[in-house]
């Protein structure tokens, strides 16, 4: 069995995982198959793809067929291990009657139609909220031990506004309305809200950054983000028959409170999707993985970005979430009306798209400092 060695290089600006072996036609023909595979004449090695997924999907593509050594990209050893930030849970451990009781939650919620991401939070949060008030029994919880949890578990360890007011969320849902309990979380009040402006790129960073991937679906996939303001689970769950190319709308189906929208669609991007499409030939998901029919991974598309800002020379730390946010200020600074682009973000009030207005600069330019006045 034949030897492969994966190393890391930077190849014309681009992260990739270089493939050194003795020719063979039949490994050859199996790494044609992975995607944006390609011959380097100057490195006389094939090379693919820098991502998290890579190296797991060659250990299946490859398995019987060759040996993979992947030993120089593993992790130095230090002295000192870098703790991992995560959320630390109360020590003491659930009952089995509190087991039962989150289970039956978590198919409650399941039976409402709750979002995935909402029942895996929710039911965390009860869980640690029941660990912290034992020996306590949840049937005997009152609107003091939730202050108490506040107060002496998420505030010392410093956790997000985000976290305090899920867990206020979760308690209210999970007491009041499942466990039947007569808990004021009225009266609790949630923590101050906090108000952060939308990180915004200009034109011209945006730029870029889209013309930064040599790969076709990573062109397309960031393309479509900013061209229709998408939210990155919106992007993945998009299937080739939702873009109407006879309407110029794309269709967003079941997205952010299971609501559907349409957004206009360009030429140049509805041009870009079939070039795309005739070359991919997405089945099942306008973006695919590696596996014909299978959806593309968030982490791989997270990759795509982080290759796409190195290759641009961005230092920010940008993330596909700043791509919507700027979509919607650009929208803005070039006069369309705030409630024409809560139709297209998706947004249930005018109130949450009134962000941009603090950072568009369209108004903030014309203003004159006094400053110029007095020299």
């Amino acid at each position: 069995m034949k030897t492969i060695i994966i190393k890391r290089q930077v190849h014309r600006g681009e992260p990739r995982l270089t493939l050194s072996f003795e020719y063979d036609f039949n490994l050859i023909s199996v790494i044609k198959k992975v995607d944006d595979s390609r011959w380097s004449s100057t490195m006389k090695c094939w090379h693919v793809p820098d991502n998290p997924e890579m190296v797991s999907n060659l250990f299946s593509l490859l398995k019987g067929k060759a040996f993979l050594d992947h030993s120089s990209l593993q992790p130095e050893k230090v002295s000192k291990p870098v703790p991992e930030v995560t959320i630390p849970a109360p020590q003491s451990e659930l009952s089995a009657e509190d087991k039962v009781k989150i289970d039956e939650f978590r198919k409650w919620m399941i039976n409402r139609r709750y979002s995935d991401s909402t029942i895996d939070t929710y039911t965390v949060m009860v869980g640690h909220l029941l660990r912290f008030i034992k020996p306590k029994e949840s049937k005997e919880i009152g609107s003091d031990d939730m202050v108490r949890f506040v107060n002496e578990y998420i505030i010392p360890r410093g956790l997000s506004y985000t976290f305090q007011n899920q867990v206020i969320s979760a308690g209210k849902l999970f007491f009041n309305h499942f466990n039947k309990l007569d808990l004021e979380v009225e009266t609790f009040k949630r923590p101050r809200r906090e108000h952060r402006l939308p990180n915004v790129l200009s034109k011209e960073e945006i730029k870029a950054i889209l013309q930064a991937p040599s790969n076709l679906k990573h062109k397309a996939m960031l393309s479509l983000i900013y061209a229709c303001g998408l939210r990155r689970s919106e992007l993945l769950n998009l299937k080739p028959g939702d873009i109407e190319r006879q309407r110029g709308v794309l269709v967003i189906r079941q997205a952010k409170g299971k609501k559907d929208r349409i957004t206009p669609i360009s030429d140049k991007i509805i041009k870009l999707l079939e070039e795309y499409c005739i070359s991919c030939r997405p089945v099942n998901w306008l973006f695919e993985g590696q596996v014909k029919g299978s959806r593309y991974s968030e982490k791989s598309l997270e990759s795509v970005l982080k290759q796409s800002l190195f290759k641009a020379g961005i230092k920010k730390p940008v993330t596909l979430h700043w791509l919507r946010h700027s979509y919607a200020t650009h929208l803005l600074e070039s006069g369309t009306d705030i409630r024409y682009i809560q139709k297209l973000l998706g947004h249930s009030s005018t109130r949450t798209t009134e962000i941009y207005t603090h950072v568009s600069t369209r108004s903030l330019q014309s203003i004159k400092s006094p400053y110029e006045d007095l020299f």
